[in-house]
């Protein structure tokens, strides 16, 4: 048995706004866009896409699973998503090396340091 990883789902109040806005922020393009699903990859036949569907209910605690994303300039892209429309946020990260931001619907995801030339990844 082999698994292929497709997507992962996002709840969303608005699917197609907060698709979108992670369209903008990733530079990934809309795949799907139809009234209860939203979807984005990095290209059109590529996975693992980000796929957005409604809800009626808002967010009310803290994320039990987030994005980690690897910059070139941590301090640049931060503020380029600060600039997109999200906000920093305090999960009781204390002097950690990673930067906690929201998207505009409230959802946690971190910017993590850049990595270092010698190190391979």
């Amino acid at each position: 048995m082999v698994l292929s990883w497709e997507q992962v789902v996002i709840d969303a109040r608005d699917p197609r706004a907060l698709g979108y806005w992670w369209a903008r922020a990733l530079d990934w393009s809309v795949t799907l866009e139809e009234d209860d699903e939203f979807e984005i990859r990095p290209g059109s036949e590529v996975t693992p896409g980000l796929l957005f569907v409604p809800v009626a209910d808002d967010r009310v605690v803290k994320n039990r699973l987030h994005l980690d994303f690897r910059p070139d300039d941590q301090a640049a892209e931060v503020q380029r998503l600060l600039d997109l429309g999200a906000v920093r946020a305090d999960v009781g990260q204390s002097d950690v090396s990673w930067v906690v931001l929201r998207d505009p619907e409230g959802n946690e995801f971190f910017v993590l340091g850049s990595r270092s030339p010698d190190s391979g990844n």
